[in-house]
């Protein structure tokens, strides 16, 4: 199926580029299609007997199960045919985009500033758990520049890649996370007046706008440290008819006033801060809040005895260039909230479903065996 453009800011392909992009989407749902699931079958067949018998007891966690499987030939397999997949998605479309980017520039200054607006700060520092490693092995990572004016190559190339890795499966503009979340709050706490909101590390702003669509009222504004990123999510914003504020910031110290937000949200970030740094922006989130607002984290995240799964997140922390990734199976989430000033009985952990997926999971207490699509967890100020 191809890659369909929802706005006049996404990147097109010609006849050649959508042949090598619609192979490299196939050749990703061969793989989790038919090669994955016998990954965890031959965990729960051969590796976790044979551990059993080797050590009386079941494997207690990701770093265990990863060593325990990394000796198969078949998990070799199957990681070193995950790993081509996602370079190929950079492979057939980074080259189309770079094709393509004067066009697309020339777009995107056409488009500026008409509804909403864009801050950059030149001298923001990169975060080391950005700097250190090329995220999702995308090359140069999400803040690297091409040209030293007004770059978006690296937002455009993810609007596109994103569409073909997640296959549909969040909406044609892959909101689903944030319509999701937007949704539940409407649900759950309609006392909260949602007046402001802050969605934090917001990439190109594809859950950003959902906010837009479910609080048309609410003054929205959106953070990232990643400059072309920022740029291309202002124009895809505007050439949506979105009003949104996007600003270069880091979510661990940002610049606006104490208590200046209803909502401070963040979608699928958790997993893309380090130990350090998620304590912190939990407190800055709470310094954010005003009195009788809320935060709410969203990611992929299993938890308790659910290990092939955290298996599959230490894999990518180890080879996909997700470094806290697996770490955040195991983190105090709670405990961080707590210690950064919420209370305990206004802090929720759950799992909640998502708006896209007819038969989608069940809304569920992170203890509950029937999980929902996605973990968030939310703290009331």
């Amino acid at each position: 199926m191809p890659v369909h453009a929802t706005h006049d800011m996404f990147p097109g392909a010609h006849h050649d580029e959508q042949a090598r992009q619609d192979f490299v989407r196939m050749f990703k749902l061969k793989v989790q299609s038919e090669i994955g699931p016998g990954n965890r079958l031959l965990y729960e067949k051969k590796v976790k007997p044979a551990f059993e018998r080797a050590n009386d007891r079941a494997p207690k966690s990701r770093s265990e199960l990863r060593r325990a499987m990394g000796g198969e030939p078949y998990n070799k397999m199957w990681g070193a045919l995950l790993r081509t997949s996602q370079e190929l998605l950079y492979e057939s479309v980074g080259p189309s985009v770079e094709r393509q980017l004067p066009e697309l520039q020339n777009r995107a200054a056409g488009f500026a500033g008409k509804r909403g607006t864009l801050e950059l700060d030149a001298a923001l520092k990169i975060p080391s758990y950005h700097a250190a490693v090329n995220i999702h092995c995308k090359p140069g990572g999400y803040h690297s520049e091409l040209h030293a004016d007004n770059d978006i190559f690296a937002g455009a190339e993810y609007d596109r890649t994103v569409h073909m890795y997640l296959m549909g499966a969040m909406g044609s503009n892959n909101d689903d996370f944030g319509r999701s979340a937007a949704r539940w709050l409407k649900r759950a706490h309609p006392e909260i007046r949602v007046r402001r909101v802050l969605d934090m590390g917001c990439t190109i702003g594809h859950s950003t706008l959902a906010w837009c669509d479910e609080f048309p009222d609410a003054e929205i504004h959106a953070i990232d440290v990643a400059a072309p990123c920022l740029r291309y999510a202002h124009a895809r914003a505007e050439a949506m008819g979105k009003t949104v504020h996007f600003h270069q910031m880091n979510a661990e110290h940002t610049s606006f006033e104490a208590g200046s937000f209803d909502v401070v949200v963040s979608h699928i970030m958790m997993h893309e801060t380090s130990t350090k740094a998620l304590p912190r922006i939990y407190k800055e989130c709470r310094r954010l809040l005003r009195p009788g607002g809320i935060t709410m984290h969203l990611d992929a995240r299993f938890v308790g005895e659910n290990i092939y799964d955290q298996y599959q997140q230490e894999w990518d922390s180890h080879y996909n260039n997700e470094p806290f990734f697996g770490t955040l199976c195991d983190t105090d989430l709670v405990g961080a909230a707590r210690a950064a000033g919420f209370a305990a009985s206004d802090i929720d952990e759950r799992f909640i479903p998502s708006h896209y997926k007819p038969r989608g999971g069940l809304e569920a207490p992170i203890n509950d065996a029937k999980k929902g699509d996605y973990f968030m967890l939310s703290a009331l100020r």
